[in-house]
């Protein structure tokens, strides 16, 4: 098994997930750069946002997602995160209908309510990513997508660099991270009963190194992944039941 411990390059102090967050609420929305996820979000094609009526938000933190949906004619979203200070500042935004501090593979959400479900930034902090897509799946109504979004795990490999932030001093802090490849993506959402519809890889471009100079000996390197999800319209026929004539 792939972890993250193997590519770390820097050894950073490392916090679980709760805690990071709630650290780094202060400062986040002027560390996370949008080129990261809704820039990708933007570029694939599946989606039409506009149409979908009611959306949940998977780890929402501060709501930029929430706010992007919302932005691009999503009827109503709820919110879900593990960080309730994370979640003061979403709920400032005023995007969200509904905000709920609770574990994403746990969310109490309705079941079959929601014709899209989207994640952004949160698979690199999740131990195991079945969890996630099996609410994810509960959570869809039938023919509804799910939407994930995340740094690609070449990248975490490539630069050895986790999920991290300045804290108080200055000093950089970690947050629990790991590493998922896309074949771990795809086992989980296939697994859950999701096909996949869309994928789409963003590379470091002249917009990143713009954003982020020391960066260009990552140019042209995978840095964010997209795996845009449909549920299939009617329950998947158990094989023994299929088909209508005689056996041969």
């Amino acid at each position: 098994m792939v972890q993250f411990a193997d590519f770390d390059a820097r050894g950073y102090p490392m916090v679980d997930v709760r805690t990071g967050y709630g650290q780094w609420v202060g400062s986040y929305e002027q560390t996370v750069e949008d080129a990261m996820d809704l820039a990708v979000l933007a570029r694939l094609r599946v989606p039409d946002w506009g149409s979908a009526i009611r959306a949940a938000d998977l780890g929402c933190g501060t709501g930029r997602t929430g706010v992007w949906l919302r932005g691009r004619g999503v009827g109503a979203v709820d919110g879900v995160d593990l960080t309730p200070e994370m979640l003061d500042l979403a709920r400032a935004k005023g995007a969200h209908d509904r905000l709920i501090e609770a574990d994403l593979a746990a969310t109490g959400l309705p079941g079959e309510a929601y014709d899209l479900v989207v994640s952004s930034l949160v698979d690199e902090h999740l131990a195991d990513l079945a969890p996630l897509y099996r609410e994810a799946f509960r959570l869809a109504a039938p023919g509804a997508l799910c939407v994930l979004v995340g740094l690609h795990p070449y990248f975490i490999m490539a630069a050895g660099m986790p999920t991290h932030f300045d804290g108080a001093d200055g000093s950089p802090i970690a947050i629990t991270t790991h590493l998922h490849l896309v074949s771990d993506h795809l086992t989980a959402g296939l697994a859950a009963g999701w096909q996949l519809a869309e994928m789409h890889e963003a590379v470091v471009d002249d917009h990143w190194i713009e954003l982020k100079p020391k960066w260009e000996r990552y140019r042209h390197h995978p840095v964010s992944a997209a795996y845009v999800w449909r549920k299939p319209a009617q329950p998947a026929q158990p094989v023994g039941q299929r088909g209508s004539g005689p056996a041969r």
